[in-house]
């Protein structure tokens, strides 16, 4: 594995970092229950001093907030809900071509359920986990972190549900029975051989896909292509690096002047609690690297070693600031 960075050695200076701090001690006294009026006003007058006051003050908000989300997250993911109250999952569907053996990469990112449609699937992974599923018609399934896969298959079709994660399909020749894979509400039409799918986009690593989006007339994606969907069916096409698409297969992530944001909102896939970048040039820090993904917190140690940033490691949270 090779762990490098390049770009800009940018973080908060002295000051931001004092300011920081001093604005999540501000919040923590207010949130524990004791504070007074007075203490609430004499924040309000400490936010206000300056612009990097208040900046301040929003960052250490929005890390409180994210220490609350992250706390109901675990409650949901020990305790679960009644599948009897959860909103049905919803579909798009994949048609692989059948002239010829085709190999399809299908993702999604749901924010909701996650690994709780394990409790329902045939096939599922824990985050970080990879699994390879042989299906009966000689295909096979290539599952990624957190990722469930029902299959369904009968004499007309081969019907595989995505509930969750990302897959990739290596799919047999069966000209009587096409391949589909539901995923959400867009529909992809395999023309060529090997294409990636997430909620919001859709990749060709082989051949070529017809997208169809709601209404509109079918969409065309050629090998090296992806198609990002957007509100309102709105779409863009632009060319991608399919080596760094299907990197995960292999075990590795890899980024090549990549936001820092970015790069933690992928990394987040692969690590149970939540990671937090506190700071507007943090976020925009380009990273660029080959890095594996069976050892997460060396990547953050790379980060942390190659930057400015300091990481602050706590229960289910990890903040970069």
């Amino acid at each position: 594995m090779s762990d490098e960075k390049q770009g800009p050695r940018t973080a908060e200076d002295g000051q931001g970092r004092r300011l920081s701090d001093e604005a999540i001690d501000w919040l923590v006294r207010l949130s524990s229950g004791r504070a007074t009026p007075k203490d609430r006003a004499a924040f309000l007058r400490w936010r206000q001093r300056s612009a990097a006051h208040e900046a301040a003050a929003v960052e250490a908000e929005t890390l409180l907030r994210a220490v609350g989300e992250t706390r109901q997250a675990d409650q949901l993911r020990r305790h679960g809900e009644p599948l009897s109250r959860r909103r049905p999952v919803g579909r798009r569907v994949l048609f692989a071509g059948a002239a010829a053996a085709s190999v399809a990469i299908v993702a999604v990112a749901l924010p909701s359920l996650g690994p709780l449609s394990a409790l329902y699937a045939d096939h599922a992974t824990g985050v970080g986990g990879r699994k390879r599923v042989a299906l009966a018609d000689g295909s096979v399934v290539i599952l990624n972190t957190a990722t469930a896969v029902s299959i369904d298959y009968s004499s007309k079709e081969r019907r595989v549900v995505l509930h969750d994660g990302e897959a990739l399909f290596e799919v047999a020749k069966d000209a009587a029975r096409p391949f589909i894979v539901v995923v959400g509400d867009v529909e992809v039409r395999a023309v060529g051989t090997a294409f990636v799918v997430r909620l919001k986009e859709v990749t060709v690593s082989e051949g070529t896909v017809d997208v169809t989006i709601g209404n509109r007339p079918p969409i065309r994606v050629v090998a090296g292509q992806r198609l990002g969907v957007g509100e309102g069916d709105r779409f863009k096409l632009s060319a991608v690096d399919i080596d760094a698409a299907t990197a995960w297969q292999r075990g590795k992530l890899i980024f090549n002047r990549r936001p820092l944001e970015s790069v933690v909102a992928e990394l987040q896939r692969y690590r149970t609690g939540r990671i937090v970048v506190l700071g507007d040039r943090l976020k925009a820090l380009e990273v660029t690297g080959v890095f594996d993904l069976d050892d997460t917190d060396r990547i953050l140690r790379t980060i942390e070693g190659t930057t400015k940033a300091r990481i602050v490691h706590m229960p289910l949270l990890t903040i970069i600031r």
